[in-house]
């Protein structure tokens, strides 16, 4: 069994708008370019390959065979080894971190040496409603009942009302409610969220690679139009498109590699994986169930870690990921963010590419390029975003909703090499 796996090479595409970029032509962009990265060659010595993608089925009509329909072009022309086993990975928001996981998983067992892991998605269509039901199926769709039951009870428990609005996802408004509930709990405010929302847009604005380029203030992010009470336009994740890819290693076959590639190998000290499940929404989630164990597993604990990027669908999750994660007291995490720990130059800045609500959010791509985020912060090339001497690095990637919780979730831990 090998004892270490390291991240070789990594690549994101920008998150935008891309009508001129077929889904093959983002795989293929990611693909070449984690290769670069990783001072390969060629892409011929990848042994295994793992695909992450949700909407492409719903929305551009190809399942079954998504990764392999996207590889295909690159096998004839010689980018992408014949006979190479890939598998699609589909887990909500958090399939990217799974995708890596089984990589990280192939690697670990002395199976391969190399393995992929990318992720993509296009989610901009005309036809806005069915990109609205695409959201749709990232619940369960055969117990909807349930869900919708479980919310209305945790809306009359703090006051509120709960409901499904129109021109938005399914998501926004059970993030809503988690935010509400937490406001009646812990005292966090609406304005804590904005602040959360402000930070985010202004790492985004140091990051070439984000969908939104531009700051805001707390105060236009309140002024912006009401999404589901309490959360506004700016502090919601966008859709997007884009791909993201990351290379994975074992030791042996890093140490095959020219001195300058080692030196800019990234280990992955810990991958962890949990499902989520229906619970009372005052007990944790399985984000702080996958961090325990990643912790447990890596040796460390939540002050080690320099840098992160956690899954802000909204900004009231960074602040709900903040405690999960162990880096402040559970009910303290708006007080957390407002204080500017998470802001680049705090504590333990968080969301330094600007997270899902200023980078983007294609689904397939999200897991991935947190790993690309973290592995350039690590390696000290994050430019004006970069956190000074950061060791350790965290990624929380969250998908679905199963009652107050993600259906999965993906904790990884990476440390400098």
């Amino acid at each position: 069994m090998i004892d270490t796996v390291y991240i070789l090479g990594a690549h994101t595409t920008p998150f935008q708008k891309w009508p001129d970029k077929s889904g093959k032509d983002l795989t293929r962009d990611a693909f070449l370019g984690a290769v670069k990265d990783a001072g390969l060659t060629d892409g011929g010595v990848v042994e295994s390959a793992y695909f992450s993608n949700c909407g492409m089925g719903l929305l551009w009509g190809q399942d079954m065979l998504r990764g392999h329909c996207m590889f295909a072009p690159m096998v004839e022309e010689g980018l992408f080894p014949e006979r190479t086993p890939l598998v699609n990975v589909e887990g909500g928001c958090a399939s990217g971190s799974m995708a890596v996981h089984l990589a990280w998983k192939d690697i670990l067992s002395g199976l391969h040496d190399v393995s992929l892991a990318l992720g993509m998605d296009k989610f901009y269509l005309d036809d806005m409603k069915l990109v609205l039901t695409a959201f749709d199926h990232g619940i369960d769709r055969l117990d909807k009942d349930r869900l919708i039951g479980e919310y209305q009870a945790i809306a009359k428990e703090c006051g509120q009302t709960f409901g499904f609005g129109p021109n938005r996802t399914i998501f926004m408004d059970t993030y809503a409610m988690q935010a509400n509930w937490h406001m009646w709990k812990w005292g966090t405010t609406q304005q804590q969220i904005a602040v959360a929302a402000s930070k985010n847009h202004y790492h985004g604005s140091l990051n070439h690679n984000a969908q939104y380029r531009f700051e805001i203030s707390p105060e236009k992010v309140l002024e912006d139009y009401e999404v589901s009470y309490p959360l506004t336009r700016s502090m919601c994740a966008p859709i997007g498109d884009g791909a993201a890819a990351v290379i994975l290693c074992s030791e042996k076959f890093l140490q095959q590699q020219p001195a300058a590639v080692q030196r800019r190998a990234v280990k992955v000290r810990a991958s962890v994986l949990s499902g989520g499940k229906h619970r009372p929404i005052s007990e944790p989630g399985l984000s702080k169930w996958a961090a325990d164990k990643a912790y447990s597993l890596s040796g460390l604990q939540p002050d080690d870690i320099d840098v992160a990027e956690v899954h802000d669908a909204t900004s009231f999750c960074e602040i709900y990921q903040a405690e999960m994660m162990g880096f402040c007291p559970i009910g303290d995490g708006g007080k957390f963010i407002e204080s500017g720990a998470t802001t680049l130059g705090g504590k333990i800045p968080i969301n330094t590419s600007g997270g899902l609500v200023s980078k983007g959010h294609p689904i397939g791509a999200t897991g991935v390029s947190m790993m690309y985020e973290v592995a350039a912060q690590l390696r000290g090339e994050a430019g004006k975003r970069q956190v000074k001497d950061a060791r350790y690095g965290l990624i929380e990637n969250g998908g679905g909703v199963i009652s107050v919780e993600e259906f999965a979730c993906g904790v990884t831990l990476l440390e400098r090499s």
